[in-house]
């Protein structure tokens, strides 16, 4: 295998675990949610907050040093208004993402704390949990938005 096509292959694969892992971890974080049970909830969020590290973040340490090289190798402009929107779309996913694994944090702490006390879920909870749902439209929206430009390539 070229170095291309393994670059190539290591960002397609980035790509699928930035996109899937997120559209998981929210997934797992709605239901442990709807259930309103404080222990599934701590123990969701617990495995989340490690997915995120594990794959989430590795994930983003690729995806531009992968990108960069395809984007050279195949002379592209790393200037092209393609790239460029991709890359101002990438931080504002990060924007997202980073408060997102803190308040994914909180909510866990939260939720332990309301397990072990054997109360409901505190109104502190609930406050940081419509935060997490509000910031993944935008984080996601930028992330299809990124898949699109990485296909279409448009000139602009």
């Amino acid at each position: 295998m070229d170095l291309y096509a393994l670059l190539k292959t290591v960002h397609v694969i980035g790509a699928a675990v930035l996109f899937g892992t997120g559209l998981g971890i929210a997934f797992f974080m709605v239901m442990a949610h709807l259930t309103r049970d404080a222990r599934l909830i701590a123990h969701t969020a617990g495995v989340v907050v490690v997915a995120d590290f594990l794959f989430t973040a590795t994930a983003i340490l690729l995806q531009p040093i992968t990108g960069a090289g395809l984007a050279i190798m195949a002379g592209y402009d790393l200037r092209a208004g393609w790239i460029v929107a991709s890359l101002i779309l990438y931080l504002v996913a990060g924007g997202f993402w980073l408060p997102v694994v803190w308040i994914q944090m909180r909510l866990r702490d939260v939720a332990r704390q309301a397990a072990k006390e054997k109360r409901p879920l505190p109104a502190r909870y609930h406050r940081l949990y419509r935060v997490w749902f509000a910031f993944g439209f935008p984080a996601f929206a930028a992330v299809i938005a990124i898949f699109w430009l990485m296909v279409a390539r448009p000139v602009f």
